[in-house]
């Protein structure tokens, strides 16, 4: 809860204000019965209609007063809460921005998202509550009961008793509540993530026929995380049932021993009136704070999610054990390892190579080899485990994030375009870019002409860009990297859905470039890769062979393996 406190600075006086101003209300409702008693002992008692008329306008003034109170209070508690969880958010998702690849993995997607959602609107529920009602039922529950001691001392010690064993039953509730409701937000979290994968895998699913099992896999999460809400419920639950025995128990007391008391004169008929009063008004409040209390827990419960993301610290980098390096290279790895786990076993392992500007490289390998794993690497998106990564003769460790951006424009293996426009999804690359310098990158990445009969920049793209078919995704997010003519340009596999021809194409576009880039060519297609000057071989996270193709044909193994499972032996067509 701690760090969220400081995003109560701007909102400090609507703080203050809102809980005073409930407090303002609650004083004039505490005088509410003391007009009554008045209306009962003078006005019919004394058949006196001058006070019957004058307490009924008190009254009315009363209620007037506490209206504009209540909604004053009601405003500044909301504006509080928005104003608050708006920053939180703000600062929440600006935090993520700043989180690494593995950072992200750790915690994944769907926890992240329920806390942007759902915690942070948890929190401002709570904060909107506590603001309104911290101090008004407090204020009421003991404010009745110094009423209570100003009419009989006796009969006020029922509010002294009754009061301390309402607190037992609602604080104690409230502690064997909170570890359950986090529970109920972790399983939350298993159940988005199931929903996520399987709304993002929906095409797969249905291709397999497994809707059945994963919505077998579906129930057992969303059940589990029924019976812990379930289970917080009934708890929760026991807390008005229990106030009210006890206040219930309080109120039979109090008529029976105040009705002894108007009997014997010691008090009147009013004052007992008043009394009964005071137990329903703490009655009432208890309930509130029953509510309340309920409505805190779950945001206390989401606060410490939400904190917890807030004060998580960016991943520490390795420091560099060599900050640079002179050998006029562009892309160096010196021995690099690289694991996706602390514990787990290496993605890649020892790998050294070294790439000089300009030149077209490949990266070839079987499923898993490591060859996403390497090209990730190389603008920083992870930080190798052992081993350095040198950027133009600097090793990527010094490098901070936007230098490496400014310098690495890398298209992943799944295209992802945001809703928009065309242009829209350009400017990540260049937000300044001019439209000849759109039509441009556009030209390059072979998409000029789909994109000028779907009606040129302004063409809407759709969430995910489902709007355009894989191979028209992959030119939009090449066009994308093109924007900024990055100094090294790696496809992440992400000409897999091109006929050769438009790869071809591509390829002999890229080539053509006046600023020269080094451009590193993901492919599992070694028809995409025999131009390349020089072509990495991975084989289950090693680098098994280094050169051009025709002495990785003659010299490496697995890449002939690999040639010759996609083309006619003794032919390349």
């Amino acid at each position: 809860m701690k760090p969220l406190l400081k995003f109560f600075k701007g909102y400090r006086v609507q703080s203050v204000l809102a809980p005073l101003f409930k407090c303002l209300e609650a004083i004039f409702e505490l005088l509410v019965p003391l007009a009554v008693t008045r209306i009962i002992d003078v006005g019919i008692g004394q058949n006196d209609t001058r006070t019957v008329f004058l307490m009924c306008g008190v009254m009315l003034l009363l209620g007037i007063v506490g209206l504009i109170s209540a909604i004053c209070a009601q405003y500044f508690s909301a504006k509080t809460a928005v104003g608050v969880s708006t920053k939180i958010r703000s600062e929440l998702f600006a935090h993520i921005q700043t989180f690494s690849y593995a950072d992200t993995d750790n915690l994944g997607t769907s926890t992240l998202i329920t806390r942007m959602t759902g915690d942070i609107n948890s929190v401002q529920t709570g904060i909107n509550m506590f603001l309104r009602l911290f101090m008004r039922s407090p204020f009421i529950v003991f404010g009745a009961m110094i009423m209570a001691f100003t009419i009989d001392v006796r009969l006020a010690l029922i509010f002294a008793v009754t009061i301390p064993l309402l607190a037992i039953v609602v604080f104690g509730i409230m502690l064997i509540s909170i570890p359950i409701l986090k529970k109920s937000q972790s399983s939350l979290d298993s159940v988005l993530g199931k929903v996520r994968s399987n709304f993002n895998g929906t095409r797969v699913v249905r291709a397999f026929n497994r809707e059945v099992e994963e919505t077998a896999d579906f129930d057992e999460k969303n059940n589990k995380l029924t019976k812990i809400q379930m289970f917080a419920g009934r708890i929760s639950a026991l807390m008005n049932p229990l106030t009210y025995v006890i206040i219930n128990f309080a109120v039979i007391i109090l008529i029976r021993s105040g009705a002894l008391k108007v009997d014997s004169g010691d008090i009147t008929q009013g004052e007992l009136v008043a009394l009964y009063n005071y137990m329903s008004q703490i009655l009432v409040e208890l309930i509130k704070l029953a509510s309340l209390i309920i409505t805190l827990t779950k945001a206390a419960a989401s606060a410490s999610r939400v904190s917890a993301i807030l004060t998580m610290p960016e991943e520490q980098r390795k420091e560099a054990d060599i900050k640079t390096c002179d050998d006029g290279s562009t892309v160096k790895f010196e021995n690099v390892s690289f694991a996706y786990s602390e514990h787990g076993d290496c993605a890649i392992e020892g790998i050294s190579f070294s790439v000089s500007k300009g030149q077209k490289v490949g990266i070839i390998g079987g499923t898993g080899s490591g060859k996403s794993t390497l090209a990730t690497l190389i603008p920083g998106l992870y930080s190798p485990k052992s081993g350095n990564v040198f950027i133009n003769g600097k090793n990527t460790a010094e490098y901070q994030k936007d230098e490496l951006c400014n310098i690495v424009g890398i298209v992943p293996q799944n295209p992802r375009l945001f809703k928009g426009s065309v242009r829209s999804n350009l400017e990540w690359g260049n937000p300044e870019a001019t439209d000849n310098e759109a039509w441009d990158a556009l030209k390059l990445a072979q998409a000029m002409e789909f994109i000028a009969e779907k009606g040129g920049l302004d063409t809407e793209v759709t969430q995910n860009g489902n709007n355009f078919s894989g191979g028209q995704r992959q030119r939009l997010t090449i066009a994308r990297a093109l924007m900024k003519q990055p100094e090294i340009l790696i496809l992440d596999d992400s000409t897999s859905a091109l006929d050769f021809l438009t790869e071809s194409k591509l390829f002999s576009a890229l080539s053509r470039l006046e600023y020269n880039p080094t451009v590193f060519i993901v492919s599992q297609r070694a028809a995409s890769l025999m131009n390349a000057d020089i072509i990495l071989v991975l084989d289950d996270g090693n680098l098994v062979g280094t050169g051009k193709h025709e002495e990785l044909l003659a010299t490496c193994d697995v890449y002939r393996d690999i040639y010759y499972s996609q083309f006619p032996k003794g032919g390349e067509q």
